[in-house]
Protein backbone atom coordinates (compact mmCIF):
# COMPACT_ATOMS: atom_id res chain seq x y z
CA UNK A 1 0.00 0.00 0.00
CA UNK A 2 1.07 3.68 -0.74
CA UNK A 3 -0.49 6.06 1.62
CA UNK A 4 -0.13 9.80 0.40
CA UNK A 5 -0.30 12.28 3.37
CA UNK A 6 -2.17 15.32 1.81
CA UNK A 7 -1.18 18.35 3.99
CA UNK A 8 -3.58 21.84 3.45
CA UNK A 9 -1.04 24.48 4.14
CA UNK A 10 -1.47 26.57 7.02
CA UNK A 11 -2.94 30.19 7.24
CA UNK A 12 -1.41 32.72 4.79
CA UNK A 13 -1.14 36.33 4.61
CA UNK A 14 -3.92 37.32 3.16
CA UNK A 15 -2.75 40.53 2.31
CA UNK A 16 -0.26 39.63 -0.02
CA UNK A 17 -2.15 39.12 -2.77
CA UNK A 18 0.08 37.20 -5.48
CA UNK A 19 -0.50 33.62 -5.35
CA UNK A 20 2.70 32.19 -5.61
CA UNK A 21 4.93 34.07 -2.79
CA UNK A 22 2.06 34.10 -0.05
CA UNK A 23 3.48 33.44 2.85
CA UNK A 24 2.63 31.80 6.20
CA UNK A 25 1.00 34.09 9.07
CA UNK A 26 2.84 33.57 12.03
CA UNK A 27 0.24 32.01 12.93
CA UNK A 28 0.39 29.49 10.26
CA UNK A 29 4.43 29.40 10.68
CA UNK A 30 3.41 28.06 14.69
CA UNK A 31 1.23 25.45 13.21
CA UNK A 32 3.54 24.01 10.50
CA UNK A 33 5.24 22.65 13.86
CA UNK A 34 2.02 20.57 14.61
CA UNK A 35 2.16 19.18 11.49
CA UNK A 36 5.82 18.26 11.90
CA UNK A 37 5.14 16.65 15.31
CA UNK A 38 2.06 14.86 13.63
CA UNK A 39 4.13 13.02 10.46
CA UNK A 40 7.65 12.79 11.85
CA UNK A 41 7.16 9.51 13.11
CA UNK A 42 4.92 7.99 9.72
CA UNK A 43 8.06 6.25 8.32
CA UNK A 44 7.57 9.23 5.89
CA UNK A 45 9.88 8.43 2.65
CA UNK A 46 9.31 11.71 0.40
CA UNK A 47 8.12 14.78 0.30
CA UNK A 48 6.21 16.87 -2.64
CA UNK A 49 4.69 20.28 -2.60
CA UNK A 50 2.90 22.34 -4.68
CA UNK A 51 5.56 25.48 -6.06
CA UNK A 52 3.73 28.29 -3.73
CA UNK A 53 5.69 29.45 -0.84
CA UNK A 54 2.43 29.16 2.18
CA UNK A 55 2.40 25.43 0.97
CA UNK A 56 6.48 24.66 0.63
CA UNK A 57 6.98 26.11 4.34
CA UNK A 58 3.81 24.22 5.50
CA UNK A 59 6.65 21.05 4.75
CA UNK A 60 9.35 22.25 5.02
CA UNK A 61 10.02 22.09 8.80
CA UNK A 62 9.18 18.14 8.86
CA UNK A 63 11.56 17.87 5.71
CA UNK A 64 13.99 19.28 7.89
CA UNK A 65 13.26 17.30 10.51
CA UNK A 66 13.27 14.10 8.50
CA UNK A 67 16.42 15.39 6.30
CA UNK A 68 14.48 14.76 3.13
CA UNK A 69 14.21 17.79 0.67
CA UNK A 70 10.98 19.14 -0.48
CA UNK A 71 10.12 18.54 -4.04
CA UNK A 72 7.84 20.78 -5.81
CA UNK A 73 5.66 19.95 -8.82
CA UNK A 74 4.23 22.92 -10.46
CA UNK A 75 1.13 20.76 -11.72
CA UNK A 76 0.50 20.40 -7.83
CA UNK A 77 -0.01 24.28 -7.63
CA UNK A 78 -3.26 25.52 -6.86
CA UNK A 79 -6.03 26.96 -9.14
CA UNK A 80 -5.69 30.25 -11.12
CA UNK A 81 -8.71 32.19 -10.53
CA UNK A 82 -7.71 35.21 -12.77
CA UNK A 83 -4.98 37.78 -13.42
CA UNK A 84 -6.43 40.17 -10.29
CA UNK A 85 -7.78 39.70 -7.10
CA UNK A 86 -11.48 39.18 -6.39
CA UNK A 87 -13.68 40.36 -3.88
CA UNK A 88 -16.25 37.85 -4.01
CA UNK A 89 -14.68 34.92 -3.34
CA UNK A 90 -17.56 32.86 -2.52
CA UNK A 91 -20.00 33.15 -5.02
CA UNK A 92 -17.20 32.41 -7.47
CA UNK A 93 -16.56 29.34 -5.22
CA UNK A 94 -19.72 28.16 -5.65
CA UNK A 95 -20.00 29.21 -9.62
CA UNK A 96 -17.08 26.78 -9.73
CA UNK A 97 -18.37 23.88 -8.08
CA UNK A 98 -21.68 24.05 -10.09
CA UNK A 99 -20.16 23.98 -13.36
CA UNK A 100 -16.71 22.26 -13.77
CA UNK A 101 -15.93 23.93 -16.35
CA UNK A 102 -16.61 27.64 -15.18
CA UNK A 103 -13.72 29.60 -15.13
CA UNK A 104 -13.31 33.75 -15.27
CA UNK A 105 -10.82 35.25 -17.75
CA UNK A 106 -7.07 34.21 -17.56
CA UNK A 107 -8.30 31.89 -14.78
CA UNK A 108 -8.63 27.47 -14.51
CA UNK A 109 -11.93 25.33 -14.25
CA UNK A 110 -12.04 23.32 -11.86
CA UNK A 111 -11.75 20.41 -14.54
CA UNK A 112 -8.54 21.80 -15.76
CA UNK A 113 -6.95 22.01 -12.00
CA UNK A 114 -8.45 18.46 -11.19
CA UNK A 115 -6.64 16.99 -14.71
CA UNK A 116 -2.99 18.29 -14.11
CA UNK A 117 -3.16 17.13 -10.18
CA UNK A 118 -4.45 13.77 -10.75
CA UNK A 119 -1.74 13.52 -13.13
CA UNK A 120 0.96 14.51 -10.59
CA UNK A 121 -0.47 12.80 -8.33
CA UNK A 122 -0.19 9.64 -10.24
CA UNK A 123 3.25 10.39 -11.00
CA UNK A 124 4.31 10.61 -7.51
CA UNK A 125 2.06 7.07 -6.81
CA UNK A 126 4.03 5.23 -9.88
CA UNK A 127 7.78 6.51 -8.15
CA UNK A 128 6.94 5.84 -4.59
CA UNK A 129 5.33 2.46 -4.76
CA UNK A 130 4.40 1.30 -1.03
CA UNK A 131 5.85 4.16 0.31
CA UNK A 132 4.79 7.02 2.68
CA UNK A 133 4.36 10.52 1.16
CA UNK A 134 3.86 13.73 1.95
CA UNK A 135 2.24 16.49 -0.54
CA UNK A 136 1.65 20.05 0.80
CA UNK A 137 -1.04 21.30 -1.16
CA UNK A 138 -3.79 23.82 -1.11
CA UNK A 139 -7.89 23.51 -0.33
CA UNK A 140 -9.26 23.39 -3.76
CA UNK A 141 -6.52 21.57 -5.40
CA UNK A 142 -6.95 18.67 -3.02
CA UNK A 143 -10.62 19.07 -2.91
CA UNK A 144 -10.61 18.26 -6.45
CA UNK A 145 -8.34 15.27 -6.13
CA UNK A 146 -10.83 13.77 -3.47
CA UNK A 147 -13.73 14.65 -5.76
CA UNK A 148 -12.10 12.89 -8.72
CA UNK A 149 -11.58 9.61 -6.47
CA UNK A 150 -15.46 10.47 -4.69
CA UNK A 151 -18.08 12.49 -6.87
CA UNK A 152 -20.15 13.31 -3.54
CA UNK A 153 -17.45 15.44 -2.86
CA UNK A 154 -18.50 19.11 -3.76
CA UNK A 155 -18.91 22.41 -2.58
CA UNK A 156 -20.38 21.64 0.96
CA UNK A 157 -17.62 19.43 1.42
CA UNK A 158 -15.50 22.05 0.28
CA UNK A 159 -17.32 24.82 2.18
CA UNK A 160 -16.69 22.63 5.27
CA UNK A 161 -12.66 22.42 5.06
CA UNK A 162 -11.98 25.88 3.21
CA UNK A 163 -11.43 27.44 6.40
CA UNK A 164 -9.31 24.52 8.13
CA UNK A 165 -5.56 25.27 7.76
CA UNK A 166 -3.86 22.88 7.98
CA UNK A 167 -5.69 19.88 7.39
CA UNK A 168 -4.30 16.72 6.70
CA UNK A 169 -6.07 13.79 5.39
CA UNK A 170 -4.12 10.45 4.22
CA UNK A 171 -5.29 8.39 1.19
CA UNK A 172 -4.42 5.14 0.65
CA UNK A 173 -3.59 3.23 -2.48
CA UNK A 174 -2.74 0.18 -3.99
CA UNK A 175 -0.91 1.10 -7.29
CA UNK A 176 -3.13 3.98 -8.88
CA UNK A 177 -5.99 2.04 -7.15
CA UNK A 178 -7.94 4.70 -4.47
CA UNK A 179 -8.82 2.60 -1.51
CA UNK A 180 -9.89 5.39 0.87
CA UNK A 181 -9.11 8.19 3.15
CA UNK A 182 -9.10 9.39 6.52
CA UNK A 183 -8.75 12.61 8.53
CA UNK A 184 -5.55 13.31 10.69
CA UNK A 185 -6.58 15.27 13.69
CA UNK A 186 -3.67 17.79 14.45
CA UNK A 187 -4.46 18.76 17.59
Amino acid sequence: MTNIYFVRHCEPDFSIHEDLIRPLTQKGQEDSKKVEKVLKNKEIHAIYSSPYKRAIDTVRKLGNTLNLEVKTKDDLRERTITDQWIDDFNDFVKCQWDDFEYKLSKGECLRQVQERNITALKEILNENKGKNVVIGTHGTALSTILNYYNKTFGYEEFNRIKSIMPWIIVMEFKGEEFIGFKEIDID
